[in-house]
């Protein structure tokens, strides 16, 4: 089988972190990525759950914003456990 060249951008640190990681493995970045691409084509998706980080939800920046301006005002807010998992469920 033929093999060609494909080339990615990709943040310095993630870059090393991964082939570290890789290295730990016995793989180089070249074998990861082929990995994760067979099991992309093999599974017609990609082979793991890709999901939005909830810190960046409006629902919750806007909760960061209300609380950074009662605190520059200040104002203490306390709240139950019942009620931090309520709004965790919002």
């Amino acid at each position: 089988m033929a093999s060609t060249s494909v080339t990615i951008r990709m943040d310095e640190n993630l870059k090393r972190q991964a082939e570290s990681l890789f290295d730990q493995m016995g793989l180089n970045m070249t074998t990861a990525i082929t990995i994760f691409a067979k099991a992309a084509v093999r599974q017609g998706k990609i082979p793991f759950e890709v999901a939005a980080d909830p810190f960046w939800s409006e629902a919750n920046q806007t909760r960061i914003r209300e609380t950074m301006k009662n605190y520059d005002l200040n104002k203490l807010i306390y709240k139950t456990m019942d009620e931090l998992e309520a709004m965790a469920n919002e």
